[in-house]
Protein backbone atom coordinates (compact mmCIF):
# COMPACT_ATOMS: atom_id res chain seq x y z
CA UNK A 1 0.00 0.00 0.00
CA UNK A 2 3.62 2.48 0.97
CA UNK A 3 6.21 1.94 -0.86
CA UNK A 4 9.17 4.31 -0.19
CA UNK A 5 11.63 3.63 -2.56
CA UNK A 6 15.71 4.69 -2.38
CA UNK A 7 14.51 8.66 -0.98
CA UNK A 8 17.31 10.52 -0.49
CA UNK A 9 15.98 14.08 1.64
CA UNK A 10 18.08 17.36 2.45
CA UNK A 11 18.04 20.53 4.00
CA UNK A 12 20.18 22.77 2.47
CA UNK A 13 23.44 21.56 1.81
CA UNK A 14 22.93 19.08 4.56
CA UNK A 15 21.51 15.40 3.64
CA UNK A 16 19.04 14.02 6.29
CA UNK A 17 17.95 10.57 4.27
CA UNK A 18 20.45 8.42 1.79
CA UNK A 19 18.80 5.76 -0.31
CA UNK A 20 15.78 5.21 1.96
CA UNK A 21 13.11 2.53 1.48
CA UNK A 22 10.17 1.13 3.42
CA UNK A 23 6.96 -0.31 3.16
CA UNK A 24 3.50 -0.61 4.72
CA UNK A 25 0.58 -2.70 4.05
CA UNK A 26 -2.51 -3.31 5.50
CA UNK A 27 -3.06 -5.33 8.75
CA UNK A 28 0.50 -4.70 9.64
CA UNK A 29 2.35 -2.34 11.86
CA UNK A 30 5.80 -0.95 10.28
CA UNK A 31 8.04 0.12 12.74
CA UNK A 32 11.19 2.70 12.16
CA UNK A 33 13.52 2.54 15.18
CA UNK A 34 16.57 4.83 15.65
CA UNK A 35 18.59 6.94 18.08
CA UNK A 36 17.42 10.75 18.03
CA UNK A 37 19.19 12.44 14.96
CA UNK A 38 19.06 9.64 12.66
CA UNK A 39 16.26 10.75 10.00
CA UNK A 40 13.46 9.30 11.06
CA UNK A 41 11.21 12.24 11.21
CA UNK A 42 12.42 13.36 8.27
CA UNK A 43 11.29 10.31 6.81
CA UNK A 44 7.53 10.92 8.23
CA UNK A 45 8.10 14.38 6.79
CA UNK A 46 8.81 12.93 3.18
CA UNK A 47 5.69 10.52 3.25
CA UNK A 48 2.93 13.14 4.82
CA UNK A 49 4.49 15.97 1.99
CA UNK A 50 5.98 18.33 4.77
CA UNK A 51 9.21 18.62 2.82
CA UNK A 52 9.99 17.88 -0.27
CA UNK A 53 12.33 14.60 -1.18
CA UNK A 54 15.45 15.34 -3.15
CA UNK A 55 15.52 11.71 -4.97
CA UNK A 56 13.41 8.33 -4.64
CA UNK A 57 9.54 7.90 -4.87
CA UNK A 58 6.86 7.38 -2.71
CA UNK A 59 3.58 5.25 -3.88
CA UNK A 60 0.39 5.16 -2.21
CA UNK A 61 -2.35 2.89 -3.29
CA UNK A 62 -0.34 2.90 -6.52
CA UNK A 63 -0.27 5.97 -7.49
CA UNK A 64 2.59 8.14 -7.45
CA UNK A 65 2.57 10.94 -4.57
CA UNK A 66 6.30 11.69 -4.44
CA UNK A 67 5.09 15.12 -5.67
CA UNK A 68 1.55 15.87 -4.02
CA UNK A 69 1.07 18.93 -1.41
CA UNK A 70 0.51 17.66 1.60
CA UNK A 71 -2.91 18.46 1.78
CA UNK A 72 -3.48 16.23 -1.44
CA UNK A 73 -2.17 13.26 0.87
CA UNK A 74 -4.68 13.71 3.87
CA UNK A 75 -7.34 13.46 1.06
CA UNK A 76 -5.90 10.32 -0.03
CA UNK A 77 -6.00 8.69 3.38
CA UNK A 78 -2.72 9.87 4.92
CA UNK A 79 -3.18 10.98 8.40
CA UNK A 80 0.10 12.15 10.60
CA UNK A 81 0.35 12.24 14.39
CA UNK A 82 3.40 14.08 14.65
CA UNK A 83 5.99 14.20 17.59
CA UNK A 84 5.14 16.62 20.04
CA UNK A 85 1.66 16.26 19.38
CA UNK A 86 0.43 19.41 18.12
CA UNK A 87 -3.04 19.96 19.59
CA UNK A 88 -4.61 23.54 19.40
CA UNK A 89 -4.27 24.24 23.35
CA UNK A 90 -7.05 26.71 22.93
CA UNK A 91 -9.26 24.87 21.47
CA UNK A 92 -12.11 22.08 23.41
CA UNK A 93 -11.43 18.38 23.00
CA UNK A 94 -14.14 18.63 20.41
CA UNK A 95 -12.93 21.06 18.49
CA UNK A 96 -9.85 19.66 18.25
CA UNK A 97 -11.54 16.34 17.09
CA UNK A 98 -13.77 18.15 14.69
CA UNK A 99 -10.54 19.61 12.88
CA UNK A 100 -10.10 16.41 11.06
CA UNK A 101 -13.29 16.53 9.32
CA UNK A 102 -11.16 18.99 6.61
CA UNK A 103 -10.64 16.08 4.57
CA UNK A 104 -14.17 14.45 4.63
CA UNK A 105 -16.61 14.58 2.48
CA UNK A 106 -19.82 17.17 4.40
CA UNK A 107 -22.37 13.96 4.81
CA UNK A 108 -19.18 12.14 7.14
CA UNK A 109 -18.25 14.79 9.47
CA UNK A 110 -18.76 13.57 12.62
CA UNK A 111 -16.62 11.57 14.94
CA UNK A 112 -17.47 8.30 15.45
CA UNK A 113 -18.49 6.53 18.52
CA UNK A 114 -15.32 3.79 17.99
CA UNK A 115 -13.07 7.10 18.93
CA UNK A 116 -14.62 7.08 22.30
CA UNK A 117 -14.34 3.70 22.36
CA UNK A 118 -10.72 3.48 22.11
CA UNK A 119 -10.31 6.95 23.96
CA UNK A 120 -12.91 6.53 26.94
CA UNK A 121 -11.10 9.07 28.77
CA UNK A 122 -12.09 11.74 25.64
CA UNK A 123 -16.07 11.22 26.04
CA UNK A 124 -15.37 13.07 29.48
CA UNK A 125 -13.56 15.52 28.55
CA UNK A 126 -14.94 17.19 25.28
CA UNK A 127 -15.40 20.46 26.63
CA UNK A 128 -12.05 20.82 28.13
CA UNK A 129 -9.55 22.49 26.57
CA UNK A 130 -6.64 20.88 24.69
CA UNK A 131 -4.27 22.47 26.50
CA UNK A 132 -5.90 21.80 29.94
CA UNK A 133 -5.11 18.14 29.37
CA UNK A 134 -2.25 16.06 30.68
CA UNK A 135 1.06 14.95 28.14
CA UNK A 136 -0.96 11.76 27.71
CA UNK A 137 -4.14 12.70 27.00
CA UNK A 138 -3.10 15.35 24.98
CA UNK A 139 -1.05 12.20 23.07
CA UNK A 140 -4.78 10.34 22.89
CA UNK A 141 -6.27 13.17 21.36
CA UNK A 142 -3.70 13.68 18.27
CA UNK A 143 -3.87 9.93 17.57
CA UNK A 144 -8.42 10.27 17.87
CA UNK A 145 -8.12 13.36 15.76
CA UNK A 146 -6.06 11.88 12.89
CA UNK A 147 -8.30 8.71 13.25
CA UNK A 148 -11.76 11.17 12.93
CA UNK A 149 -9.89 11.18 9.12
CA UNK A 150 -10.98 7.89 8.36
CA UNK A 151 -7.16 7.40 7.02
CA UNK A 152 -6.17 4.45 5.53
CA UNK A 153 -2.31 5.02 6.44
CA UNK A 154 -1.53 6.09 10.37
CA UNK A 155 1.77 7.72 10.76
CA UNK A 156 2.94 8.05 14.21
CA UNK A 157 5.92 9.94 15.02
CA UNK A 158 7.31 8.62 18.90
CA UNK A 159 3.79 8.01 20.66
CA UNK A 160 5.59 7.14 23.64
CA UNK A 161 7.83 10.06 24.19
CA UNK A 162 7.40 11.78 27.80
CA UNK A 163 4.22 9.50 28.48
CA UNK A 164 3.55 7.55 31.59
CA UNK A 165 3.16 3.89 31.54
CA UNK A 166 0.16 3.46 31.63
CA UNK A 167 -0.81 5.61 28.92
CA UNK A 168 1.40 3.79 26.99
CA UNK A 169 -0.22 0.79 27.60
CA UNK A 170 -3.53 1.93 26.32
CA UNK A 171 -2.09 3.38 23.19
CA UNK A 172 -0.01 -0.04 22.82
CA UNK A 173 -3.41 -1.47 22.86
CA UNK A 174 -5.05 0.89 20.37
CA UNK A 175 -2.32 0.22 17.87
CA UNK A 176 -2.95 -3.63 18.07
CA UNK A 177 -6.87 -3.15 17.94
CA UNK A 178 -6.55 -0.77 14.80
CA UNK A 179 -4.10 -3.31 13.58
CA UNK A 180 -6.61 -6.59 13.77
CA UNK A 181 -8.99 -4.73 12.39
CA UNK A 182 -7.02 -5.30 9.08
CA UNK A 183 -8.45 -1.99 6.76
CA UNK A 184 -5.40 0.23 7.75
CA UNK A 185 -1.63 0.53 7.07
CA UNK A 186 0.36 2.08 10.30
CA UNK A 187 4.03 2.74 10.16
CA UNK A 188 5.05 3.29 13.38
CA UNK A 189 8.50 5.40 14.33
CA UNK A 190 9.89 4.64 17.73
CA UNK A 191 13.32 4.60 19.87
CA UNK A 192 11.71 1.80 22.30
CA UNK A 193 12.77 -1.36 20.97
CA UNK A 194 10.33 -3.25 23.28
CA UNK A 195 7.33 -1.28 22.27
CA UNK A 196 7.98 -2.06 18.93
CA UNK A 197 8.40 -5.36 19.37
CA UNK A 198 5.20 -5.86 20.79
CA UNK A 199 3.14 -4.48 17.98
CA UNK A 200 5.46 -4.44 14.72
CA UNK A 201 5.79 -7.65 12.18
CA UNK A 202 8.30 -5.67 9.93
CA UNK A 203 11.64 -3.45 11.52
CA UNK A 204 13.74 -0.41 9.71
CA UNK A 205 16.60 1.00 11.94
CA UNK A 206 17.96 3.97 10.96
CA UNK A 207 21.42 5.27 11.90
CA UNK A 208 22.46 8.91 10.15
CA UNK A 209 20.01 8.91 7.64
CA UNK A 210 20.48 5.15 6.09
CA UNK A 211 18.86 2.04 6.56
CA UNK A 212 20.94 -0.18 8.62
CA UNK A 213 18.77 -3.40 9.28
CA UNK A 214 15.63 -4.13 8.09
CA UNK A 215 12.29 -7.32 7.60
CA UNK A 216 10.69 -9.06 9.86
CA UNK A 217 10.73 -8.94 13.38
CA UNK A 218 11.30 -12.86 14.00
CA UNK A 219 13.92 -12.62 11.50
CA UNK A 220 16.28 -9.61 12.98
CA UNK A 221 18.71 -10.49 16.01
CA UNK A 222 17.37 -8.67 18.79
CA UNK A 223 20.67 -8.16 20.50
CA UNK A 224 21.72 -6.42 17.23
CA UNK A 225 18.69 -4.11 17.10
CA UNK A 226 19.36 -3.13 20.74
CA UNK A 227 22.97 -2.45 19.94
CA UNK A 228 22.17 -0.28 17.16
CA UNK A 229 19.82 1.65 19.17
CA UNK A 230 22.06 1.56 22.28
CA UNK A 231 23.46 5.38 22.64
Amino acid sequence: MLEVSNVDLHYGAAIALRQVSVTAIPGAVSCVLGRNGVGKTSLLRAITGAHPVSAGSIRWEGADITRLPIYERARRGIAWVPQGRDIFPLLTVRENLETGFAVLPRGERRVPDEIFALFPVLKTMLRRRGGDLSGGQQQQLAIARALVMKPRLLVLDEPTEGIQPSIIKDIGRVIALLRERGDIAILLVEQYYDFARELAQTIVVMDRGDVVLSGAREALDEADVRRRLSV
